[in-house]
């Protein structure tokens, strides 16, 4: 009740603009364009409050925030790129609560509300379940991208389920081409671009709640549930038909390499599932909307799922208790908080309450339609696991099942290594 009172106090203050002026520190991943984008938000919450606000970007921030919270020097508030981190933070309580009124709000306010509550609840020091983490700055992961007119010429449809897409892949080989441009190289990193895959598929052919138990081990990696959605991933994957170059060159291909072969003439693919921040890679001067486009990347209409949405984003969360720290968690509940950014680049949010007309980029403005149609939203489910499992063995493991090792072997050493750090 105290946390609750405080935080509506924190708002009144804030519409009122007759807060006490304090210094707040914001502690955050972002450098350079993004940098000057988070800076923009907090200019306006700090004219508004009164407030000296100041930001702090680093590129080591998983290390950095650590050593600052155990040193007792933290910013007020971090933005945080991995729930699991915040979370770790919130059981060693060096995060303050938000309160179950903030929580309230996010369920009521953005789309699929319950799954972000969700993703910013942990368990604090006491063993008691508290909501820490306020999602604000979001990304799409559920994306396909295509060259319209390549579809056009050909006269193929945009897939509305998963199998329509399946169909479509069978359709595109039946007419003599490669339905898929698929690539996992990413140096140290190879394999993750397959782990989006199966994360994808397991919530389109398991409940959220099963996808939750599978991310925390609750269920083990090697269970058959996990296994079928590392199928799902070779029906695309490991069919040599399917794949521009081969189901052998999946593994060696390079990420940034692979939606490449979207752009050639004739097209060595028609299709490429990847984030939004995939266009980054494509040849320079290419229009997103005109030259090439995204669906989402469909659900099974035979199955009661929904529409969810594999994502990532960044979770704001008081490091460093004051009441200016909580009068901005406040702030970031207002639509201006999330248009000031909308009107920049590289911003996407659940919150029903803005105007889309906000968006400077309309391929973010039509991104941010799925997340705003998600029923279910579920956070990258590696960067959630255990390092040495989300980015070790779980990488690894998919550029072994993509070479042809059989998918419950895969399963089995992957939970092999999950048991090892136990």
């Amino acid at each position: 009740m105290k946390q609750t009172l405080f935080t509506g106090a924190a708002v009144l203050a804030l519409s009122t603009g007759m807060a006490m002026a304090e210094q707040l520190t914001v502690f955050g991943p972002w450098l350079g364009p993004d940098q000057e984008n988070v800076e923009a938000v907090l200019a306006v919450f700090a004219e508004q409050s009164g407030h000296d606000v100041r930001y702090v970007g680093s590129d080591s921030f998983e290390q950095q925030i650590v050593v600052d919270l155990e040193a007792g020097s933290a910013a007020n508030v971090a933005a945080f790129p991995q729930p699991g981190l915040a979370s770790d933070m919130a059981a060693r309580g060096f995060l303050t609560p938000l309160g179950q009124d903030v929580a309230d709000w996010v369920s009521e306010n953005y789309a699929a509300g319950p799954s972000w509550v969700a993703l910013g609840t942990y368990t604090g020091p006491d063993g008691s379940e508290a909501f820490y983490g306020f999602p604000y700055k979001n990304d799409v992961k559920s994306l396909v991208w295509y060259i319209p007119e390549n579809f056009e010429d050909a006269g193929y449809e945009i897939p509305q389920s998963m199998e329509e897409l399946k169909a479509l892949s069978e359709q595109i080989v039946a007419d003599g081409g490669t339905p898929w441009c698929i690539g996992l190289g990413s140096g140290a990193a190879t394999g993750w671009p397959a782990t989006d895959w199966v994360e994808d598929l397991m919530l389109r052919t398991q409940p959220p709640e099963v996808y939750d138990q599978w991310v925390s081990n609750e269920m083990p990696f090697n269970d058959e549930r996990v296994v079928a959605a590392i199928e799902e991933f070779g029906w695309f994957a490991r069919n040599d038909a399917f794949v521009s170059g081969g189901a052998g060159a999946v593994a060696t291909t390079d990420f940034r390499d692979s939606p490449k072969g979207l752009f050639s003439s004739p097209p060595q693919c028609y299709m490429h599932r990847m984030a939004s921040f995939i266009p980054a890679f494509f040849p320079e001067g290419t229009a997103v909307g005109e030259d090439v486009d995204f669906f989402y990347f469909p659900a099974y209409a035979d199955k009661d799922l929904g529409t969810p949405v594999l994502g990532a984003g960044t979770t704001w969360a008081i490091t460093n208790d004051s009441p200016a720290a909580h009068e901005l968690i406040a702030f970031l509940e207002t639509p201006l908080a999330h248009e000031t950014w909308m009107a920049r680049k590289g911003f996407l949010t659940p919150h029903t309450g803005v105007n889309p007309d906000a968006f400077g980029d309309p391929t973010l403005r039509k991104m941010n339609e799925i997340l705003l149609s998600a029923t279910t939203f579920r956070f990258d489910g590696s960067d959630l696991m255990p390092g040495a499992v989300g980015a070790g063995s779980f990488w690894t493991g998919m550029v072994d099942y993509t070479g042809g090792k059989d998918a419950q072997a895969v399963a089995d050493e992957i939970q092999a290594s999950w048991d090892a750090i136990k």
